[in-house]
């Protein structure tokens, strides 16, 4: 009799169908993965475990009968698929159409909709951030490692960026998964769970300091910045004061002493300062990009010039002042020169391209999660129900991706991490997303025991 009770926990544990958040946690868990010879313009297999997970939750919703969407879900998540069909419709060929609203699709659309009805309650949304630690850990411990050792990629002559295993084709990879494990790692800080549990958050967060510095990537850095300083405001002003000081300290004492390591971080940040006055080639042929996509723009100012149509247009609007292509080298990789297919500017990108409307539409969606995340925020804070953390993960994540996209647009293996990241955005400001209750929060969809997000 003193064996029948393990015996039947046992059972119970083995007939227990795995959680459906393991789809979207294959999703992050395959970006540690090395990029394989074709660089940021292959497909990674995270790509194709994003399919499967929106396939996987097709499925799910045939099997149980189940509504996708709440209304309010099905509208801000679906906003966007009417500038993209008008800008597929007047892409140069139906090829460059399809693979442009594919790609759009999958990373605003299919795959955040996907995270919306796979995450369960708050259990999930730790679990998935913390995934996101683990991997911004592991990809940050490959970058320091690279620049401890001069394997990284070449960054003013010397093989010292840290790049991760997504090699020098695509030097922003690590920086954004860095980033995103560092947003998620304060927001499950400044939650309220079990003090170790916030203790080793609060740890990571400070580690991953280091390999976002060896990154020599601006965009990341003010991204960071900024989503961490708004994070700390939102769970509360003192706190934000404590923990600012604590991470300006770890930030000096972690970049300090690294040598010549020192001199480039120096020179990297001012040249965040000079970029009107001594701007580099790099910020140069950002700006002249910026006004190539602007001239796009003015031509077709509602449609745009089609999906993957500024790379065609971008000669005829560019000025001489644009650079042939970027030089990438090391990490493994040979000496490669990069043709400047993109504004590196997402919110441009999707103007020139996609005109007004796409803009619109894209921005709306946008605006409206955060809104509404910012207001169930708000909400969780004044009835101090748990769940906090998951509240300033969410919100941070799509701070981080929208003010990030000021300085970068999507491509390369990382852009489905960015899909992730809308999707935990949209977990949280649509509430339990499925069912005729999920707006108010009632967590419809969620099975006996567990506790939705809301």
């Amino acid at each position: 009799m003193a064996h029948a009770l393990p015996l039947w926990s046992a059972a119970r544990l083995r007939r227990r169908p795995p959680p459906p958040v393991l789809a979207v946690v294959a999703v992050v868990a395959l970006l540690a993965l090395p990029v394989s010879g074709g660089g940021a313009d292959g497909a990674h297999p995270a790509d194709v475990a994003s399919g499967l997970a929106v396939l996987y939750c097709a499925v799910r919703l045939v099997r149980d009968r189940r509504r996708p969407l709440s209304r309010r879900g099905a509208v801000v998540l679906g906003l966007p698929v009417v500038g993209l069909a008008v800008a597929a419709a007047g892409a140069l060929s139906p090829e460059a159409g399809l693979t442009g609203l594919g790609r759009y699709l999958q990373v605003f659309v299919l795959v955040p909709a996907a995270v919306v009805l796979l995450v369960r309650d708050r259990g999930d949304v730790r679990l998935l951030a913390w995934s996101m630690v683990g991997l911004a850990v592991w990809q940050g411990a490959v970058g320091v490692h690279q620049y401890a050792t001069g394997t990284g990629a070449s960054y003013q002559g010397e093989q010292v960026r840290a790049v991760g295993t997504f090699g020098p084709q695509d030097v922003m990879g690590m920086a954004t998964v860095v980033s995103l494990g560092l947003v998620c790692a304060v927001g499950l800080a400044l939650g309220r769970t079990p003090v170790r549990h916030r203790l080793l958050a609060a740890g990571c967060a400070l580690a991953l300091l280091l390999p976002l510095a060896l990154s020599f990537s601006r965009g990341a850095w003010i991204a960071t910045a900024v989503t961490c300083a708004a994070q700390l405001l939102l769970a509360g002003a003192r706190r934000a004061l404590a923990v600012g000081a604590a991470a300006v300290a770890a930030g000096v004492v972690l970049v300090g002493g690294f040598g010549v390591g020192t001199a480039m971080l120096q020179e990297r940040v001012g040249s965040i300062t000079r970029v009107a006055d001594a701007p580099d080639q790099s910020v140069t042929d950002r700006y002249t990009m910026w006004a190539a996509a602007v001239g796009m723009w003015r031509e077709r100012p509602l449609t745009g010039v089609g999906l993957k149509g500024f790379p065609e247009h971008r000669d005829g609007h560019a000025s001489l002042a644009l650079s042939s292509g970027s030089e990438t080298d090391g990490a493994g990789a040979g000496y490669r020169r990069q043709p400047l297919l993109s504004p590196h500017n997402m919110y441009l990108l999707v103007l020139a391209e996609q005109g007004l409307i796409g803009l619109l539409a894209l921005a709306g969606s946008w605006l409206a999660l955060l809104v509404l995340g910012l207001r169930r925020l708000r909400a969780a804070r004044r009835s101090r129900r748990p769940g906090q953390d998951c509240a300033l993960v969410a919100c941070g994540l799509l701070v981080w991706q929208l003010t990030d996209f000021a300085y970068a647009d999507i491509g390369g293996p990382s852009t489905v991490l960015t899909a992730v990241c809308f999707g935990l955005a949209a977990r949280w400001g649509l509430g339990g997303g499925t069912g005729a209750g999920a707006e108010a929060g009632s967590g419809a969809g969620t099975g006996r025991g567990e506790v939705p997000v809301s």
